[in-house]
């Protein structure tokens, strides 16, 4: 075969390949706007309390998720269902499932109903509470509504590839194998730019910048934070301007900054591989800001953004939908005689994704009602039994006619009828009195593990399931302070346990204000005892995201009064953390913090109270007397 032939074939091969991708991008932003228009509609008529969607962003979510490889995370928020469903750890099916709440984890595995729709996470523990291996699977961390709240994470997820990167301990050791791959994943980081206003961005943004971490994130910027335009928000109006300060020069390390357009298919595709690559191969922090984007309904169903964009805010939406543009584009595409697709194919493939999602949510909600039919007519067949055998079995029997013709009743209506009628025959002796009795304990069991559930850990490694060692003392024992025996545990934990690292203010280089960790980082080195700037939400934020990626770190607060700067992200997102995955996920995250002291009053403080009713989900520990 002749050179010429071979190059024809190769070109033509290569084009065949970019093609069909093309069209499949163009499938799956059909597909995800179709969710979101189907979604607002399901709210609108009832199926569904609240919607918040990701339509407006299809395009930029496909870019990225190019560049998202197996053990990378993403910490995002509520508009990133585009990046879940091209990362294929989200179908449609299960969208919807999400958006009904429907509580099997099998059917809806972001949050098994848990959280309002749009909220998304991948199940990176089995049944047994053990770790999977993530390095086999593309990560997202379990979402939370509070915006920004997602930043101070994302530090830490990011932060544990530089971990398992630089200390060889982990490096080589074949049991963090499924953990990293010599500190090659990126954390994908996803943000509103309203809510790039929020404290935890800005503190986020500058730890990472410091840690130099190899953390993407992108700002989706669409112009207004629900009804408040851009110009009340960000300083020039413009958060990549704002952080531009931040951008890495030859003397000094930072940001890569990148700008994009959210409906500029090519141009995102380009801007996302120079910025995946920067941030994988050279652990460089890097700031995506995409603008240009828009929401083709609004913030969400709570409202319409007619009452708040002008007439030729509205148009120029219309006009620059990044799927308008994107379907511009390919029609328009032709290089030297090869095109992508015509009119007709396009509209095809825009209508074979409605009908495929009209299906996946109408099989999502009958998976939803038939479990709570499947009840209901139990609950039925018994009340009619207890009706023929009971003295009040007219009474009983309208109640059951009436549970039987309820317009979708909920689990919470067929119990509290099932309730009555048992309060109805409590005099009664009649077997199936007992039958119902039996019924309703089983729907509270039940209901229990549908709503209730790993508030903690329920695994054999959960704290209280620990069996205790009790102290075994000489009999004569040296008297010695407080923070000799902290420091003392601190050593043989870090002896014992390569996966585990100490930090916080002061933490590092003077062996803390109190001096429990003296001499430790002389001992284990920088990566295992190190200091941080003082930002205790982030420190936090740390910890959790390297315990999320198997890590065990033990984060330092230095006075507990200093802990309410951090107490939103442990109430809002360490806290939740099993609850909210239904067992999906952990952060095996220890808090050190100290207090009590007669001293001013920020160093003195004891609140209790607040720490205790705020992060439920955690176990609080106060040793009696370490002075």
């Amino acid at each position: 075969m002749a050179k010429e032939t071979v190059e024809k074939t190769a070109s033509a091969i290569d084009f065949e390949t970019f093609k069909s991708q093309v069209l499949a991008d163009y499938k799956l932003a059909c597909e995800s706007r179709e969710t979101s228009l189907l979604g607002r509609k399901e709210v609108l008529t009832g199926k569904a309390k609240f919607g918040i969607f990701g339509d407006g962003k299809e395009l930029a979510q496909i870019a990225l998720s190019k560049q998202f490889q197996n053990g990378d995370f993403r910490s995002g928020y509520y508009r990133d269902q585009t990046i879940m469903m091209a990362i294929d750890q989200l179908t449609i099916e299960q969208y919807f499932a999400g958006l009904y709440a429907h509580t099997d984890v099998e059917i809806e595995p972001q949050s098994a109903g848990r959280q309002m729709g749009g909220h998304f996470a991948t199940r990176n523990l089995d049944e047994k509470g053990n770790w999977k291996n993530l390095m086999e699977q593309k990560n997202s961390s379990a979402d939370i509504s509070p915006t920004a709240g997602q930043m101070p994470r994302l530090v830490g997820l990011a932060q544990a590839s530089k971990m398992y990167r630089n200390n060889p301990a982990l490096r080589d050791a074949p049991q963090f194998k499924k953990f990293s791959n010599e500190g090659n994943e990126v954390a994908f980081g996803t943000i509103g730019d309203a809510s790039t206003s929020e404290g935890p961005f800005w503190e986020s943004i500058n730890a990472a910048g410091v840690l130099q971490i190899p953390m993407v994130m992108s700002v989706w910027d669409d112009g207004f934070g629900i009804s408040v335009p851009r110009e009340y928000q960000t300083t020039t109006g413009s958060i990549s301007q704002a952080l531009a300060g931040m951008q890495r020069t030859a003397e000094h390390s930072g940001y890569e900054i990148f700008e994009t357009k959210g409906w500029d298919y090519a141009h995102l595709c380009e801007t996302y591989e120079k910025a995946v690559k920067l941030a994988r191969e050279e652990h460089v922090p890097v700031l995506v800001h995409v603008k240009e984007v828009n929401q083709p309904q609004g913030h969400s169903t709570s409202g319409s953004h007619e009452r708040y964009k002008s007439k030729e805010r509205l148009q120029w939406e219309s006009d620059f939908d990044c799927i308008h543009k994107f379907r511009e584009w390919i029609l328009a595409f032709n290089a030297n005689g090869l095109t992508i697709a015509n009119e007709e194919e396009l509209d095809k493939i825009s209508n074979d994704a409605k009908a495929y999602v009209r299906d996946s949510k109408n099989k999502a909600w009958k998976a939803f009602t038939d479990s709570i039919k499947n009840d209901l007519s139990e609950a039925v067949a018994i009340l009619k039994s207890v009706a023929s055998e009971s003295e009040n079995g007219v009474f009983i029997q309208k109640e059951a006619e009436a549970l039987e013709k309820a317009f979708e009743p909920i689990r919470k209506d067929i119990l509290t009828i099932a309730r009555k009628v048992l309060r109805m025959v409590r005099d009664e002796s009649i077997p199936s009195k007992r039958v119902l009795s039996n019924w309703i304990q089983n729907s509270i069991n039940q209901n229990f593990d549908r709503y209730s559930s790993y508030l903690h850990s329920q695994s054999e490694k959960a704290a209280l399931s620990v069996q205790p060692i009790a102290p075994v003392y000489e009999d004569e024992v040296k008297m010695e302070d407080g923070r000799i025996v902290l420091r003392e545990n601190y050593r043989k934990l870090l002896e014992k346990y390569p996966e585990l690292l100490v930090y916080g203010e002061d933490a590092g280089n003077i062996g803390g204000v109190n001096q429990t960790l003296e001499g430790l980082q002389e001992q284990f080195g920088e990566l295992r005892v190190f200091d941080t700037g003082i930002r205790e939400c982030t420190i936090i934020g740390q910890g959790i995201g390297m315990a999320m990626r198997g890590l065990r770190p033990i984060a330092e607060i230095q006075y507990l009064d200093y802990l309410l700067y951090a107490i939103q992200i442990m109430s809002d997102d360490l806290a939740t953390l099993q609850y909210r995955t239904k067992g999906g996920q952990k952060a095996p995250l220890i808090i050190s913090t100290r207090g009590h002291r007669l001293e001013g009053i920020w160093h003195s403080g004891s609140p209790m109270g607040m720490i205790i009713n705020s992060v439920r989900g955690m176990h609080v520990c106060v040793p009696r007397n370490m002075t």
